[in-house]
């Protein structure tokens, strides 16, 4: 930028977009200063490198919005996980499946983990038949997107919301309700 450009000869594009022509850097400098501009090497890699004349704080200023823009409209996808062991009781796999229902119509996915201990490292099927019964309740509000799979002591399974059973955050509070009242029936 400015007095930091090094070459000797430009490609020169005025502060409108036309492409003014091939000027040494020194005139380039003076056609910018007079215009009340910077003169900004965009592409130092050419043959006479390219130099535009702007206003570089105005520049940074509307990448700077840009880029505030963008991480705005990014969705960040939410990650929640619910860990069971091999020898849940009923009670506490209904808690469970509460509460994953919950995360699911927050529109999180949820990961399982079953976890063993000691001597239930011999038993990997019990874990992988409470991850079946549960991909089995709710297959109508969630489809798997990682299989069970046993890493270490851990077994994991990975499922998503379907889109059409999402909940919006920006809901009215009586159709959060209505929603609850169909998990409790089921």
């Amino acid at each position: 930028m400015n007095e930091e450009i090094y070459a000797t000869k430009s490609r020169l594009i005025g502060a409108d977009g036309e492409q003014l022509g091939i000027y040494s850097v020194n005139s380039a400098l003076d056609m910018a200063d007079d215009a009340g501009y910077d003169l900004v090497e965009i592409a130092p890699q050419g043959d006479p490198p390219v130099c535009k004349i702007m206003d570089y704080g105005k520049f940074k200023y509307e990448l700077s919005q840009k880029a505030k823009m963008a991480k705005k409209n990014q969705q960040k996808i939410e990650i929640k996980e619910m860990k069971f062991r091999p020898k849940v009781d009923i009670g506490d796999y209904n808690t469970k499946k509460k509460h994953v229902l919950r995360f699911l119509a927050a529109g999180a996915k949820v990961k399982i983990t079953i976890m063993f201990r000691g001597r239930e490292m011999a038993y990997p099927e019990l874990g992988r038949n409470i991850l079946e019964r549960l991909e089995k309740d709710l297959e109508d509000v969630a489809v798997v997107e990682n299989m069970p799979k046993l890493e270490g002591r851990n077994m994991h399974m990975l499922i998503a919301p379907i889109k059409e059973k999402v909940v919006k955050k920006d809901s009215s509070p009586e159709s959060v309700d209505e929603d609850t009242e169909i998990e409790e029936s089921e």
